[in-house]
């Protein structure tokens, strides 16, 4: 089952403009309940290219600083992931929940 806040490879292409492109590690945003019943899921995708936005979460996963880019989520069809290689740590997801909250909800 793909869980909330797993990270996975996933093939983003095709794009368009100025959507994050290539195959990259996601995390998971999507609520397991949703991840269950549907055939898509919502993710956000991990960069290595570090942006100061307050839309973006820091984050060292297997040993490379980058960000999850909160500002492209997207919801894709499970068939785009490609494989699961890891989750976030309880500290990043308080830090995801926070952003998110602020940017859609306050």
């Amino acid at each position: 089952m793909i869980k909330q806040y797993d990270i996975y490879i996933v093939n983003l292409d095709p794009t368009i403009g100025s959507e994050i492109k290539k195959t990259r590690p996601c995390v998971v945003i999507s609520p397991n309940e949703m991840n269950s019943g549907l055939r898509t899921v919502q993710i956000a995708p991990m960069t290595s290219s570090p942006r100061d936005y307050p839309w973006r979460v820091a984050i060292v996963f297997k040993k490379k600083s980058g960000s999850i880019a909160l500002d492209q989520i997207r919801t894709i069809d499970k068939q785009r992931l490609v494989k699961r290689i890891g989750a976030l740590q309880h500290d990043t997801v308080d830090k995801v929940k926070e952003t998110l909250h602020e940017m859609l909800i306050a």
